[in-house]
């Protein structure tokens, strides 16, 4: 019998194939010691190892530049730095010298005790750092016990389906994509660090399955669709029909990309849309540029510090955004400011431990407490102006006093440019996200200190209704098309027309087919979509007439429940688009009749 289980879609495509379970764990060690004549050997074993292992680092960072660039390829450094740490390396030479322990043993003994320290600091950072540290201790192991490297995807020959508890950063880089179909794991969210790396590298991902890694047998089939975030163990003929159907809609629609791409995002009657991409990588541009995007509505820069132990130099900075405004010479480049804190800690930053982290220090509190971290970024943003449209985007912002204190700091960067005869936009734009309820019902006097809006949907939508949009109990309440979050959307929008500024969407809620169908609707017509979705949604948005959407869009406003939003929104947009086609990935589903008493 077939097994279903749900979980969190975190990368597009359907693989079908037989499952392969990764424990990625630390092996169990042996409580042995050695003669004292073989003390010498055991120093020179654990002096080889952390050899192997450096070259081994070295190849995959080499790779990783080589397929993500070379800001992802620094993830490595720090178990680099790691290895030649006296703190670990004397620690463990002097339990294998002193109790002649054996080198795995000892190594195994100074890495728990290092482990120890770092958890006992109850910090959410350290938990880079201590996923680091168990990479190393995994790595070093398995070379010292003579074991099977785990994560060697390929030793069955034939391509698999990854299933594991979680995984790392380093772990997804250096998996044999020639052998991997998907990835399905117990823990992780959409923007998990090795959720971004598996989505740029294009593996279909589902996460948050919660015991995937308990229920998966040895050879077992699976199907695994991470469109929707489902997983089949198990599956039946019927079945495998359905998704083999589904998976070859998919490359049918996938051979129709190059041509949507190159096709304007217009309505059916003529109106004009401007359609942007979201990426969280600089690589991620050129694919953006394929799909169609016209430019790039959000570039989330925290990732290029996430698990770093060092702030990128300026001049990588600069670099990283040069290279993505130089892929749209003629189109805008949204660059959003650090929006570090929540679940996103950089290791060279001490962030305190908070209850409430999304709640807490984090986004634009965290920039303006560190001056030194956000005048760096300012300085290479601007520089980047030079080479095209280059727009600075602050996150949770929620009062005027913090935007004001931004324009401060950024016409001290750009004198301190000036001074330095270094080239820059002069012009350049500054905006906002407009993510929680505080900067919706402040949009009038936000509007008069910004160049542009860009609404963040999904942290709008989680503030809103105090639901939080990771946790898979609460999925059906965490509703975009709540009369709370529309209404917002509807203030936000009429603010912006009436200040002569842009308004843009870059939440998840511009690449769902109602979402898009409401949004210009309300006369929000510039979209950014993360970018496997531009096509689909263009290929929406060339169906319908923008009347039609701004009837159903009013009407929507005046609806009193979210069901009643749905349907108002499904029952216009289905005149012209089939929207079955969407019913597996939004929930697209209407309400049931009452039934008569």
């Amino acid at each position: 019998m077939s097994t279903v289980l749900d979980g969190f879609a975190a990368a597009d495509g359907i693989a079908i194939g037989k499952a392969l379970l990764i424990e990625w764990g630390v092996p169990e060690v042996p409580h042995e010691m050695v003669a004292p004549e073989e003390v010498e050997h055991e120093v020179e074993r654990f002096h080889e190892a952390r050899t192997w292992a450096k070259a081994r680092i070295a190849r995959l960072q080499e790779s990783t530049k080589e397929r993500l660039g070379p800001m992802e390829a620094r993830i490595f450094e720090p178990q680099m730095l790691m290895l030649d740490d006296p703190t670990l390396v004397d620690g463990a030479l002097r339990y294998v010298r002193e109790n002649r322990f054996t080198a795995a043993k000892a190594f195994d003994i100074r890495m728990l005790e290092l482990q120890a320290q770092w958890t006992r600091t109850a910090h959410p950072m350290v938990l880079d750092r201590l996923n680091d540290l168990e990479d190393l201790q995994i790595r070093l192991l398995h070379r010292l016990l003579g074991i099977a490297d785990p994560s060697d995807v390929g030793r069955l020959g034939e391509e698999v389906i990854v299933v594991a508890k979680n995984l790392s950063p380093s772990l997804v880089t250096q998996l044999d994509l020639d052998f991997v179909l998907g990835i399905a794991t117990d823990f992780g969210t959409r923007t998990s660090h090795w959720v971004i790396l598996a989505r740029s590298l294009q593996i279909p991902c589902v996460v948050g399955l919660g015991d995937i890694s308990r229920r998966i047998e040895l050879d077992q089939e699976a199907i695994l669709d991470g469109r929707i975030g489902r997983v089949i163990l198990n599956p039946d003929e019927q079945d495998r029909v359905v998704f083999r159907e589904r998976d070859s809609q998919i490359q049918a629609w996938e051979e129709k990309i190059e041509v949507i791409a190159k096709m304007d995002p217009v309505t059916a009657d003529g109106q004009p849309i401007t359609l942007r991409a979201n990426i969280d990588l600089p690589g991620e541009a050129q694919h953006a540029l394929s799909h169609g995007a016209q430019g790039i509505g959000l570039f989330r820069t925290e990732f290029l510090v996430v698990g770093q132990t060092s702030l990128p130099s300026e001049e990588e900075q600069y670099e990283a955004y040069r290279s993505i405004a130089e892929t749209f010479p003629t189109g805008a480049v949204i660059i959003r400011t650090y929006d570090l804190g929540g679940d996103k800690f950089p290791m060279f930053l001490h962030m305190p431990r908070e209850e409430n982290p999304f709640l807490g220090w984090r986004a634009i509190r965290v920039c303006l407490d560190v001056p030194e971290l956000f005048r760096t970024q300012l300085r290479a943003i601007l520089r980047a102006s030079a080479h095209g449209d280059v727009r600075i985007m602050v996150p949770l912002v929620n009062d005027v006093e913090e935007i004001l204190q931004v324009r401060e700091l950024l016409e001290e960067e750009a004198e301190g440019l000036r001074r330095d005869g270094i080239e820059y936009n002069h012009g350049t734009k500054l905006g906002i996200l407009v993510e929680t309820p505080a900067a919706a019902l402040e949009a009038v006097e936000l509007s008069r200190h910004c160049d542009f809006f860009s609404i963040g949907t999904n942290d709008l939508t989680q503030y809103t209704l105090a639901v939080d949009r990771t946790n898979t109990r609460l999925a059906k309440l965490f509703n975009p098309f709540h009369p709370a979050v529309v209404r917002q959307l509807h203030q936000v929008a009429r603010v912006a027309r009436a200040s002569g500024i842009e308004v843009s969407v870059c939440g998840e809620m511009a690449a769902n087919p109602l979402g898009a169908f409401l949004l210009l609707g309300l006369d929000i017509t510039a979209l950014s979509v993360a970018w496997p979705s531009l096509t689909e949604i263009k290929n929406v948005i060339r169906q319908f007439r923008i009347e039609d959407a701004r009837k159903a869009a009013k009407a929507a406003v005046a609806a009193s429940t979210g069901k009643e939003v749905m349907k108002v929104l499904a029952d216009e947009l289905g005149k012209s688009v089939d929207l079955s086609v969407f019913a597996g990935r939004w929930n697209l589903s209407l309400p049931e009749e009452p039934q008569p008493l």
